[in-house]
């Protein structure tokens, strides 16, 4: 067998972004042959990636785009197991690449995007190359498309962020958005508003509010008074329009969005955060 040079040793490596050993290795078992090295180092990955599977993924990083006339946006959580990873260029780089591939595609779900194609294989097999490159569980942990008239986002240290629709596009509108898109990433609200908040969830605000009034004592006849009254403090806490606006307590989101613009609307909105569920 021929000696397998440094030179294709780097192509190698530079194609996989795999270990100068990792990538020797491969060129050795596939006989210097480029392509069947590139082969032998995805099946080495797929392999690691199944021994890895079932570990915990909770650091990585969320990166967050939009189209150039932000109308759709994407967000993309990707996991890995340690912090020293999270933070490695390499890994916040192929993280943008895989969500620069749901923003071109406009992957619906996050099966839609592991199908999808990155530089000539799916997205799926690259993040198994990655596993076999860097040795970590990886997986995507959520995955998130919205599209409106304006679509804004905040991304605070690729560790939490929110992104938002909005029902008009303007330049104040802009930056109301970006607002809106902290506020939701610090106070994590759970919908828009009490009407897009689900029936199971006032349900299960209500039973948790009348068995704490029981085991208080509450007369019978007011327990329902309660459990409404227990269900407008949580519109207040988690409903985006009817929290308190974190730059000024004084005023609610509501009130701040009418002042801004009686006319506009939110959408609806996604939040991430490494860790969360």
């Amino acid at each position: 067998m021929s000696a397998i040079s440094a030179a294709d040793v780097k192509k190698l490596r530079d194609i996989t972004g795999a270990g100068m050993m990792d990538c020797k290795k491969a060129l050795e078992e596939a006989a210097g042959n480029m392509d069947a090295a590139i082969d032998y180092l995805r099946k080495k990955g797929a392999k690691v990636a199944e021994l890895r599977a079932g570990r915990d993924a909770n650091e990585g990083c969320i990166i967050i785009l939009t189209n150039d006339n932000h109308t759709t946006g994407v967000m993309v959580q990707m996991g890995c197991e340690t912090d020293f990873v999270s933070k490695n260029d390499s890994f916040i780089e192929f993280t943008t690449s895989v969500a620069n591939v749901a923003l071109k595609n406009a992957c619906k779900t996050a099966e839609d995007l592991l199908k999808a194609d990155l530089d000539g294989v799916s997205v799926q097999d690259r993040i198994a190359e990655k596993v076999g490159v860097i040795g970590e569980n990886i997986s995507i942990q959520s995955y998130n498309i919205i599209e409106g008239d304006l679509v804004t986002f905040y991304n605070h240290n690729n560790r939490a962020g929110a992104i938002v629709s909005m029902s008009k596009a303007s330049e104040s509108l802009t930056s109301l958005g970006k607002d809106l898109a902290m506020q939701i990433t610090a106070m994590k609200p759970v919908a828009v508003d009490e009407t897009s908040v689900t029936e199971e969830q006032k349900e299960r605000e209500k039973a948790i509010a009348r068995e704490k009034a029981v085991e208080e004592g509450k007369p019978e006849n007011i327990l329902e008074k309660i459990a409404e009254g227990a269900l407008n403090k949580f519109y207040k806490e988690f409903t985006l329009l009817k929290q308190e606006y974190i730059k000024d307590n004084k005023k609610t989101i509501e009130q701040v969005i009418k002042e801004t613009d009686k006319d506009v609307k939110v959408l609806g909105f996604y939040r991430a955060e490494l860790g969360s569920k």
